[in-house]
């Protein structure tokens, strides 16, 4: 029986002399496994399994959600289709359950591509592709994407991975977040307006730069104002010792989302979990504006993100 998300592919190398392996699926370019010696970086899950919660899937061409699906395009009204019909909205891009095609396999590479043809609500044509590197440093992530029509298109990204540290519990780990403004959402999840994260009337948890328990925190929240240091934002989820992951995002992507269901499918059991997203832009961009890039016919944007072990080798 074939995988629910098609093809598998697991590259591999070494962190400090330590195996490390991913595996990346055909169905949303997804990671599906980081896997330092016996530690898990992100949560797995089986490969006869289909990805909980959107886990390790690719957003595009835009993140977080639209409201009622619909967008003004030089004034003419552009409807998506409802992904999300319990809030009306229009979920996680245009990508989610595409298959992409595999450009290049090799030991510690892998390069997936999947076009994003004209349709209703998004009228563009756009190649897209992912390229997942493993080395020394750990998971490295990049995105790109070409408008390859004869209008100019707009575009986001994101990306939704799980993190973990093996399978420590949630009590014991800590996340930081290097983001100082977050978006105060209406019960449809979408935003409404932007706060301090420090602010009086800020969403419980929101200020996470330095560091709250995960057991502490009920998120889905977007965050921007990330702070990039050298061209770097890092988010980590560490243990009371100091060992855990850190997520890095390079400036393309100035956004991120938090989530910390406590329903999460894992593969020991529901429990509570904790996506940090990258994003590229925050979500209903497509109505803000806010981080939505437009590309050009012919231009091209790229973004990188990643996943390094800390105090684990």
């Amino acid at each position: 029986m074939r995988p629910p998300t098609g093809q598998q592919l697991t590259i591999a190398s070494t962190v400090s002399g330590v195996p490390l392996r991913a595996t990346v699926t055909g169905l949303a370019a997804g990671l599906r496994e980081l896997v330092l010696g016996d530690t898990d970086l992100v949560e797995p899950f089986h490969e006869d399994a289909r990805p909980g919660k959107g886990q390790g899937i690719v957003l595009a061409p835009w993140g977080g959600r639209v409201r009622d699906g619909r967008w003004l395009l030089d004034g003419v009204p552009q409807q998506l289709a409802l992904t999300e019909p319990s809030r009306g909205n229009a979920s996680h891009g245009l990508l989610r359950y595409a298959p992409y095609r595999v450009l290049e396999h090799g030991e510690a590479r892998a390069v997936l591509a999947a076009t994003i043809h004209p349709q209703p609500g998004y009228p563009f044509l756009v190649d897209t592709t992912v390229r997942y590197e493993v080395g020394e440093t750990g998971l490295v992530v990049t995105h790109e994407a070409v408008n390859v029509g004869a209008t100019r298109a707009p575009w986001a990204c994101g990306a939704h991975p799980y993190l973990a540290v093996g399978r420590t519990p949630a009590s014991a780990l800590t996340l930081t977040v290097p983001a100082s403004t977050a978006l105060v959402t209406d019960e449809r999840l979408l935003p409404v307006r932007s706060v301090a994260v420090d602010a009086p009337d800020a969403p419980a948890g929101a200020d996470l730069r330095r560091g709250r328990r995960l057991a502490e925190l009920d998120l889905d929240l977007g965050l921007v104002d990330v702070e990039h240091v050298d061209g770097i934002a890092a988010s980590t989820l560490l243990d009371d010792e100091g060992r855990g992951v850190r997520l890095w995002q390079d400036a393309a992507f100035g956004a991120l989302v938090v989530f910390t269901p406590r329903d999460f499918p894992a593969v020991d059991g529901v429990r509570q979990a904790v996506a940090v997203e990258p994003m590229s832009a925050p979500a209903d961009a497509l109505n803000s504006g806010d981080g939505l890039a437009w590309l050009e016919p012919g231009e091209s944007w790229t973004g990188r993100w990643g996943i390094a072990p800390v105090g684990l080798v």
